[in-house]
């Protein structure tokens, strides 16, 4: 039994057909569903919500304090609660030398008043460390890319998370229309949408 070398154009013709198939892959296929148990019992809660995320965010942003991301969840309770992770000494300083914190509460009565937990879980830092970087590099701060895409698409934004896609800073934004999710993408450094599914 011989065993004989591929030759280099079988070589090449077989690196044609893997990047013909990877760029066939449309990229819907590449996003995340959003039609999960939790994520249509969300949607329908969202609806008892009395403060927005903007005016969330905009209520903790006063002074040095800076959001960070925001995000509808349930808490353990399974209450709605609108969720705000700021850093407290605002985004020139770095995650070391700040005070990385989560605001939560829940947003079905006006005035909101969320109460303050101070990271100290390694978890919680992690997160909280990499989005305070990646937002130190955005144009406009969160509360502004929130208001933005809030005006620019019909339904209600329910989550505003940094994410690296591309080595590019990026603002994941999402978007509740009734029973759909849509998802805006924002290039963080120059302010432009990305992408809109």
């Amino acid at each position: 039994m011989s065993c004989e070398k591929p030759s280099t154009l079988q070589l090449l013709a077989t690196a044609l057909v893997c990047t013909a198939l990877a760029i066939a892959v449309p990229l819907s296929s590449l996003a995340k569903s959003y039609d999960d148990e939790e994520t249509t019992a969300l949607l329908r809660a969202l609806t008892n919500s009395k403060v927005s995320m903007a005016e969330g965010v905009q209520q903790l942003t006063k002074g040095s304090e800076s959001a960070i991301s925001a995000k509808y969840e349930f808490d353990d309770n399974k209450k709605l609660s609108l969720s705000v992770y700021t850093a407290e000494k605002g985004l020139g300083e770095d995650p070391e030398h700040n005070v990385l914190k989560e605001f939560s509460g829940s947003p079905e009565k006006a005035p909101w008043a969320p109460e303050a937990e101070v990271f100290k879980d390694i978890p919680h830092v992690s997160r909280a460390s990499g989005q305070l970087t990646l937002m130190a590099l955005a144009k406009h701060s969160l509360a502004d890319f929130i208001t933005m895409a809030q005006k620019q698409h019909k339904g209600m934004v329910f989550s505003a998370n940094p994410e690296i896609q591309n080595h590019r800073p990026v603002l994941v934004v999402l978007i509740a229309d009734k029973d759909k999710v849509s998802e805006v993408r924002y290039d963080l450094e120059s302010g432009h949408v990305m992408v809109a599914k």
